[in-house]
């Protein structure tokens, strides 16, 4: 299984958006040092708490800053920009990372970002479809021609190439059970944000309906599943539930809340008005036991195998300031905890 660490830049307690990226910056370095695989990179938009509106830029940061990590997007939400700017930059950033780049992609879950960018939030499945497939035929084709309902271009010639052919890694973000099946037939590999809707182990059917779509569609292999879930380590139990616990709430409270006022729009898949209710309704311990992996070394070492065997994952990607209001100092703690003690028994 591959691990990857995500981040979403907040501004720290008390601080102020210099000082998220001063911390994230730190954070990120003491992956590197630690012989963390990948990071991740969050999109936001008008969001007072985080300052990772341009994940491109930070992710050319990161490359110029590290020398081991791979580099991914989860996810870059692509109705709100054009593809061939896309493409352009992340071919760019390709090269500049010395092959280093993944680029995870999601359609957007918000309804009010896409409204920021005057983009009506019901087109963005179809945005989204139409802007992969630009994006994959200017990588891949020396002149291409496009003829879509939003996105359009003839004879187009992109450059540069990407370092890495025919092109980066590309995964698909998605948060409701429709989309499983869908990314499935179209070939990419996933990666999962439960928060929403699912518990941890509700994934299991969802995932294999991906893999039956799959396998439908003639792909080879068995695709790919990966899971964005938050993490805790410390080696006092008791800690390890009460240090977490404040962020946790307020990360639940704000999605719950946020999840709630878009409940009906157009676009929305799914009751997003029992969404939040069904979220706000959770106590932290159960969060505890359906969201999250918080605990001591071994807890958090058999809880992430077994979900790693039922699940059938192939990638973990972990959070360690889920809701933002963790300390620099027990974010740092958990990470090295978790990379010393956690994922050598994984490996």
């Amino acid at each position: 299984m591959e691990f990857g660490l995500f981040l979403e830049f907040p501004r720290p307690v008390d601080g102020d958006h210099h000082d998220a990226f001063t911390q994230s910056f730190r954070l990120v370095q003491e992956a590197e040092d630690l012989g963390v695989a990948s990071v991740w990179l969050a999109e936001y938009h008008f969001n007072m708490e985080r300052v990772l509106a341009s994940p491109v830029m930070i992710a050319t940061a990161i490359a110029a800053k590290t020398s081991t990590m791979r580099i991914g997007t989860a996810v870059y939400c692509l109705p709100l920009g054009h593809p061939i700017r896309v493409a352009e930059e992340m071919a760019t950033l390709d090269h500049i990372s010395d092959g280093r780049v993944e680029l995870g992609v999601g359609r957007g879950t918000f309804p009010n970002v896409h409204e920021g960018f005057n983009v009506g939030f019901e087109e963005s499945r179809s945005r989204f479809d139409e802007f992969l497939e630009v994006v994959v035929a200017a990588w891949t084709q020396e002149t291409f021609s496009f003829d879509g309902e939003h996105y359009s271009c003839e004879e187009l010639t992109v450059t540069p190439r990407p370092y890495q052919q025919p092109h980066p890694p590309i995964s698909v973000g998605v948060t409701s059970a429709e989309s499983f099946p869908i990314i499935g037939a179209m070939g990419y590999p996933l990666i999962v944000n439960p928060s929403r809707v699912f518990t941890l182990d509700e994934l299991a059917g969802p995932m294999s309906e991906y893999r039956a779509a799959w396998q439908e569609a003639g792909h080879p292999g068995n695709g790919k599943l990966g899971l964005r879930v938050p993490i805790y380590v410390n080696e006092d139990a008791d800690l390890a539930y009460r240090n977490p616990m404040d962020s946790a709430m307020h990360s639940v409270t704000r999605l719950g809340n946020r999840v709630g006022s878009y409940a009906g729009r157009d676009g929305t898949i799914g009751d997003w008005g029992e969404q939040s209710r069904r979220i706000l309704g959770m106590e932290y311990d159960d969060w505890l036991r359906d969201k999250v992996v918080y605990g001591t070394p071994d807890y958090v070492a058999e809880r992430l195998a077994q979900l790693e065997e039922t699940l059938g994952l192939d990638q973990l990607i972990y959070e360690v300031n889920f809701g933002n209001l963790m300390s620099d100092e027990l974010q740092t703690d958990s990470l090295r905890l978790f990379n010393k003690k956690v994922l050598p028994r994984l490996a």
